[in-house]
């Protein structure tokens, strides 16, 4: 039935909220300077497409793409990776993917948790972020879901399945799978990036505050 409630207020934010469905604009939306450099194009494309490094991820996205649906943890998950968990790439970006991917993709619905898993809107605890590697691991230890859907790493050991990267060479070859060549490299490092992401995320909601505290916003916001 919660469930239920929070489609409902997102369909009447979706219609009654302005420029709901874009950061610019987007009244209840903070306005955080997401990467848009060439780079950041080259982290989605990677996201997109399965190529991130993280099996966890990828798994996800490859279901994704090949069934049109995740579970809604998996959902966090990647949301979460490519905004400000790891790649500091715009929600707008991901929201796209996900309306062109997804079986039952709904535009108030898609935009608001999207809002939601970057900490732009309705969720701010933006120092609590999903893990690629250990978040996965906890529901399902031997990484079947992996190696389910990315059959190249189905023979390394569960021990390694999370973080192929960090299995000896020997495994690697004996697997069939060497990381930096048949699968790649992480495209960061999650600990580091999480951390400087948090900073960001910090520093972004520290403008959003003084921003709205401006006589010129307040003035605005009243005339609204």
């Amino acid at each position: 039935l919660g469930q239920l409630y929070w489609r409902e207020f997102f369909y009447l934010c979706g219609f009654s909220i302005p420029n709901f469905g874009q950061m610019k604009g987007n009244p209840v939306c903070k306005q955080i300077p997401w990467d848009r450099s060439k780079d950041a194009k080259q982290k989605l494309e990677a996201w997109e497409n399965a190529r991130t490094g993280y099996p966890w991820i990828d798994a996800c996205m490859t279901q994704l793409r090949e069934q049109g649906w995740l579970h809604h943890l998996a959902r966090h998950s990647v949301a979460c990776f490519l905004t400000r968990g790891d790649l500091w790439v715009s929600w707008e970006d991901g929201r796209d993917v996900f309306h062109k991917l997804l079986i039952d993709g709904d535009w108030s619905l898609n935009n608001a948790n999207w809002m939601w898993l970057s900490c732009s809107s309705f969720f701010y605890q933006y120092f609590r972020v999903y893990s690629p590697i250990t978040f996965g691991k906890k529901y399902d230890p031997e990484g079947k879901y992996i190696k389910h859907f990315l059959p190249k790493l189905a023979k390394f050991p569960s021990k390694f399945i999370y973080e192929p990267w960090k299995a000896p060479l020997s495994v690697q070859e004996e697997c069939n799978c060497v990381v930096g060549k048949d699968y790649p490299f992480p495209i960061v490092d999650h600990n580091l990036a999480s951390k400087e992401n948090m900073k960001r995320m910090a520093q972004a909601y520290a403008d959003n505050k003084e921003e709205a505290s401006t006589p010129a916003t307040k003035k605005a916001r009243k005339g609204h």
